[in-house]
Formats: structure tokens, sequence, C-alpha cells
């Protein structure tokens, strides 16, 4: 049997977007109110109060009607001035290209880049603040997805706040999936979305903001406004009395109210383990058979993708291309600097059940012997097994 490119896939376990959850889907086919329907305006506010807990906000967030790109530039343009000095942390291809647009806005642009298989050193951040005081904001991607590694931005966060700075937190992929918090880390603007741990289709930004950076973005006179990357325009929309700057993503609005609903009602706690424990449960079948994780190291390797080193001799992208045709699973590429060294198995929303580890090992080993690369592909399911039983 093959499955071809016309036909949807049976599991897909990449790093986003993911398969929803069906209540959400379910959710998005709800009636869509007119957005000045005060029925939509109270649905909305008590949307923004949900997603404020979730996040462990002391403020109400801030929902943008795009992917979380849009809040990763709309960052960018709203805190960064030319008088800033940035400091960008580089610990792979999202990382970096953080700088990118932060470097739109400002020349005065720093940056600690480390191999991307690797984490940013606290220390390292503390010792370039401490080298050059000059430094305002500091931007970090917490979960590089591309490497499938993760940052310590607690510590950051913390470092950054003695200093005085400003802080980006990049939590696109991790918010949902793992313990992260924009005050934990003391972000001044932490971006993340429902797109990938959170089981809802790719439309909506979330923002935590804090109080700090709403005085830096209304001080910034070339801060967006009026404009798709605009935050200050919805820093009250959350409230039934004000009015939205544009048409909101109503039925995108109906698909997070949905996912915030499951996701506070399974238990953080809950999501966060399952997350966990599907991603350890794959790296141990990839090293039963031999394959390296791409992670320099378990304690920076992301619970909500598997990161794996592309075997000597093998075409990645041969080997994705099998997995898709031979057992209709579909995985991701890397990206920019990892193309071609790594697939990325992703464990987020729906797919973090501890059974996509023996779905998703058992494609990715079956297609490594498809082409060629033998391995025994009943070890890899046994060991995943092994960590699935034993967890408590």
């Amino acid at each position: 049997m093959r499955y071809s490119d016309d036909k949807e896939a049976v599991i897909t376990l990449t790093a986003g977007p993911v398969n929803a959850y069906a209540d959400v889907l379910r959710g998005l086919g709800r009636t869509v109110l007119y957005d000045y329907d005060p029925a939509f305006q109270l649905f909305y506010e008590r949307v923004i109060d949900k997603a404020q807990k979730a996040m462990r906000l002391s403020n109400r967030p801030v929902i943008l009607q795009g992917e979380p790109v849009l809040g990763l530039e709309a960052a960018a343009a709203s805190l960064i001035t030319p008088e800033d000095t940035v400091l960008n942390l580089a610990s792979g291809v999202y990382g970096k290209g953080f700088g990118y647009w932060a470097n739109r806005y400002t020349p005065n642009l720093l940056e600690i880049e480390v191999p991307y298989n690797e984490s940013i050193d606290p220390q390292a951040v503390a010792d370039m603040l401490k080298k050059h005081p000059e430094i305002t904001i500091v931007c970090v991607c917490h979960h590089d997805t591309p490497s499938g590694t993760i940052n310590p931005i607690n510590e950051i966060g913390a470092i950054v706040a003695d200093h005085g700075a400003y802080l980006i937190v990049d939590a696109v992929s991790s918010f949902g999936g793992m313990e992260t918090h924009p005050d934990d880390c003391r972000a001044s603007i932490y971006v993340t979305g429902p797109n990938k741990c959170l089981g809802a289709p790719p439309s909506l930004t979330l923002l935590g903001v804090s109080e700090a950076a709403w005085a830096k973005m209304k001080a910034n006179k070339a801060a967006p406004r009026a404009s798709m990357l605009s935050i200050l325009d919805w820093e009250n929309a959350w409230s039934r009395q004000e009015p939205f700057p544009f048409t909101p993503s109503v039925a995108e609005i109906n698909g997070l109210d949905v996912a915030l609903d499951l996701y506070l009602a399974e238990g953080p706690e809950n999501v966060w383990a399952r997350h966990a424990l599907t991603a350890k449960a794959t790296r141990a079948g990839l090293r039963a058979i031999g394959i390296s994780p791409w992670a320099a190291s378990d304690a920076i390797a992301s619970p909500t993708t598997t990161s794996v080193r592309t075997p000597d001799g093998i075409d990645e992208e041969k080997l994705r291309h099998a997995a898709r045709e031979r057992y209709g699973v579909v995985f991701s590429a890397g990206r920019g600097e990892t193309l071609g060294k790594l697939t990325r198995i992703g464990h987020m929303g729906p797919t973090a059940q501890p059974i996509y580890a023996v779905a998703g090992l058992t494609a990715y080993a079956g297609a490594l012997c498809a082409l060629g690369h033998k391995v025994e592909v009943g070890k890899a399911v046994d060991a995943a097994m092994a960590v699935i039983d034993g967890a408590e």
C-alpha cells in the first residue's frame, strides 16, 4: 500500500501546524457572530480571561489576529527603537532570525550565538550585559524548533531583569507543552499561539505584555498604530466596552476558546507530563536502534519536538518521503542550517500521547530500512514501550 502525495496523511507528527483536537474543530463550526454583537463582545472578554488563567499572567493578555510570526514581528516593531541596544540570543534558526527583525529597528545589535544543537548559557548573558551595560533589550527563543532544543529562559530572564533590560521571548512552540509562563521568566513581551501545543489551527497570536513594556511601546512614536503589526491598538480590546481595531477572526476565537477549555480542564501539569513522556519514549526508541537525537544533551531537548540526526549516507528528504509514502506518517524537515541534517518528530497537542511515539518510531525506522539503512524496528518499539509502561 502507498499513500500518494495528493492524499491526506494518516498521522501528522510535525513541529506544527499540528492536527487540531476534534473538539477544537467542532468549535470552529460554531455560529460566526457579528463582532459588535454584545454576545460576542462578552464572549471575547471571557476568552481573554481564560487565556490569562492559562498563561498565569498578572495582567490581561493580547490576542493578535494572525499566526505567531505576526506577534514576533510586532514585538520587534513596537518595543525596539533606534536608541536601543539589542542583545539577540541565537541557539537556532529562529533565534537567529529574530535578530534580522531587531536590526530593522536599531543599528545597535549584539549577539550570542552557539552551535545549533546547544543552548544559551545564562552566565554568557550575564557576562555580555556586564561588558555592554548599554544593552536595553534581550531577545530569546525558548524552544528553537528547527533544532528541538530549549533555552533556560527563567534563569536568563532573572539576569535580564536585574540588569534593568526588557526581554522578548519566543515561546511559540513551548507554551502549553511544558512549564513556561510570561511572569515566570519576567518577560516584557512573551509571544505564543494556540497552533502548537494547544492543538488549534494556525491563525492567532497570544501575547503577554508587561506594564513596563506597555509604557515603552506607548513612548515609542514609531511603534505601529492602525496597522496589522500594532500591539498598542489591541491593549483594551479585551473589554466588552471597547471597540476592536478591526474585525477579529471570529471562528478562530471560537476554536481558541475550546482549546483553552481543554487545556485547563485536563490540567496543565497533566498536559506537560504527556508531552514529556511521549518525547522520552521516542528518544529511547531512537537510541535503541543506534540513532542519535540532535540535541547535545537530554537536558536541553524539548519535550515538544524530537530532532533526529540524519544517519550518514541517508538523504533526509527521501527519508521523510518514504515515511509518508509507505506508512502515511508526516515528519518535519529542518530549517536553514539544519535542513537535511535532521528530521523533526513533533509531540504537540493531540499527538503528545505516548502511543504516537510508537507510531512515529515505526514509520521512521521503517523508512530507514527502505532506504537501505537496516535497523531492527522492534527494538525501537520495545524500548519506547518500556518507557511508557514504566511511567507511573
